[in-house]
């Protein structure tokens, strides 16, 4: 899977990266960086996994831009998993 290079969330453009070790650590899958704008995604996942945690850290994006400081981990977990599905099996003529 190719990830896009940018992402914009709230008016703010994030780059995307895919990183041997996101945030070096090595259990770590992604990370989202505010105070840099960017994403990081570890390169050697599964195209689903990838396309999963780029969803859950753009999540994390998401909510960081709408003002939340606290991002309760569970719920973006759960979140993410289900919006990825909407948005990989849904052709919602959005563009």
């Amino acid at each position: 899977m190719k990830l896009p290079s940018n992402i914009k969330i709230g008016g703010i453009n994030y780059t995307v990266e895919e990183k041997e070790t996101p945030d070096n650590n090595p259990q770590c899958y992604g990370v989202c960086v505010y105070h840099d704008t960017h994403i990081e995604v570890k390169s050697n996942l599964s195209d689903e996994r990838k396309g999963q945690t780029l969803i859950h850290e753009m999540l994390h994006g998401i909510f960081f831009e709408a003002g939340f400081e606290e991002h309760d981990e569970e719920v973006v977990n759960r979140v993410s998993s289900v919006l990825y599905q909407v948005l990989k099996e849904n052709d919602l003529g959005l563009t």
